[in-house]
């Protein structure tokens, strides 16, 4: 595996629940199991615990690279979404039954891991206040109609049109011009949660290992995992490392790394009400450069913007754990939507890596076609709740079981692929000053130039399908 940065700035949702139980030990000496998972975050611990489910004397060992939740588990917004608005998508994979098979799931995992985090006790922020899909522009008004079309096509309805009074209201900021309603989503404190699963791991058996960095990933069989203080012999490998996948030859050219931004007010609770944002709705824009944004239990706004920074060759550099310049942008977007809050101090802010694909679905399979080497990457920024069903997939690939969730369509599925460095890098900068240009002019009631709207269509799709 190739070398990136560690970060150590932690996020808002890190602080607030750290330390919580000692770290777990680094890795010292050789070790043997039946099945290693690289990454301690959302997808590695969901695919421990389930293997643990299915076959509790299989010997499972995680090795985290910093702490279990330090990287994108910790860091993202915690908005529990289904993938409806990736219909479209699902479709072009996989066809049209097959496509709602799959956002039905996505959308039943949102009310398992409710269940899940209060069965085993997971103080996890679980809130459906579901989300509201919205347009703070006259160029994004309607972004959402071909989903809403293709819904009600197939004869689904997970989502409610709202009149623009409605979206104004529920959002506390008039700056919402339309927008629709999909109430299956939650919202939880991310960090929290990838927390209470590393515990409930622990106490299955899971061997987890933090401050482990894996340096080597030999492809053949047992594999021998190199780290700096031992290795790990295994029979099955499982690649649950998110962005950092990207760095893997055989998936480098499925994945670019952006970042995702994030900063978080004081506590508000009673400036929330007045404006009445009371829901704890999950709110995003329809830019490309999606906004997004939500409450927390104790009444700050945690606002985020995903895509300002691109790395290059998939190496995640230090700047995509924390940028002072592209958080004062962020926080700029949140005062131009929310002015009435214009007063309310900026107290935090975090970054981080998103693995995106170039449809925004995750890839999931074998890595170059090798049995025991198994990989569930590319969430593309929405992973909370997709990891749940991730458990179950991936987990069914490492113990070698047959049954419906090996045999997805998501599994070993043609993967579209993103341009060679450098052209890949040199062009997503291209692409994203285009797509700055576009918005800006957009957001300012301005017909934007003609070669950025163009460029701007050349970007992958976001976690939404758009018109």
């Amino acid at each position: 595996m190739a070398r990136s940065a560690v970060g150590h700035h932690r996020s808002h949702w890190l602080k607030e629940v750290l330390p919580d139980e000692e770290d777990c030990p680094a890795l010292v000496g050789a070790e043997r199991a039946d099945v290693a998972i690289i990454g301690g975050g959302f997808v590695g611990l969901w695919t421990a615990l389930r293997i643990k489910e299915r076959d509790p004397a299989c010997d499972v060992v995680v090795l985290e690279r910093d702490i279990c939740g330090g990287g994108a588990s910790g860091r993202n917004g915690g908005f529990v979404l289904s993938w409806w608005p990736k219909l479209a998508s699902l479709v072009r994979l996989c066809g049209r039954n097959d496509a709602i098979a799959l956002a039905r799931a996505s959308e039943a995992v949102i009310d398992e891991l409710g269940r899940y985090l209060d069965d085993h006790s997971i103080d996890g922020g679980f809130h459906r206040g579901g989300w509201l899909w919205t347009a703070t522009s006259a160029a994004q008004m309607g972004a959402w109609e071909p989903v809403m079309q293709l819904c009600e096509q197939f004869g689904v309805q997970p989502f409610v049109r709202l009149s623009p009074e409605e979206v104004a209201s529920r959002t506390g900021s008039p700056r919402h011009l339309a927008g629709v309603f999909e109430p299956a989503a939650a919202t939880v404190q991310p960090a929290a949660v990838v927390r209470g699963l590393r515990r409930v791991a622990i106490e299955r058996g899971v061997r987890i290992f933090e401050r482990t960095q894996v340096r080597r990933l030999p492809r053949r069989r047992p594999t021998v995992l190199l780290t700096a203080g031992g290795r790990v012999r295994a029979d099955k490998v499982v690649i649950a490392t998110n962005a950092w996948a990207a760095n893997l030859v055989e998936l480098h050219s499925s994945m670019v790394v952006i970042s995702s931004d994030i900063v978080v007010t004081a506590p508000i609770p009673e400036r929330l009400k007045e404006i009445g944002w009371r829901g704890g709705e999950g709110i995003t824009d329809s830019q490309i450069m999606v906004d997004y944004y939500r409450t927390t239990r104790d009444g700050r706004v945690a606002f985020g913007k995903g895509g300002w920074g691109i790395a290059i060759a998939g190496r995640v550099p230090a700047s995509f754990d924390q940028h002072p310049g592209r958080a004062r942008l962020v926080a700029g977007d949140f005062r131009r939507y929310y002015p009435a809050l214009a007063d309310v101090p900026i107290v935090g802010d975090w970054s981080g890596p998103i693995d995106r694909t170039p449809d925004s679905l995750p890839i999931l399979g074998h890595l170059g076609g090798r049995e025991h080497l198994i990989y569930g990457v590319g969430w593309s920024g929405n992973g909370v709740g997709p990891s749940v069903l991730a458990g179950k997939i991936l987990s069914a690939l490492a113990l070698g079981t047959d049954d419906e969730w090996s045999s997805l369509p998501l599994v070993d599925r043609p993967r579209k692929r993103f341009p060679p460095e450098p052209v890949r890098f040199l062009g997503a900068h291209v692409v994203r000053q285009a797509i700055v240009s576009k918005e800006r002019a957009e957001n300012a009631g301005r017909r934007p130039f003609w070669a950025a709207e163009q460029l701007s269509k050349l970007a992958p799709a976001g976690i939404e399908d758009k018109k």
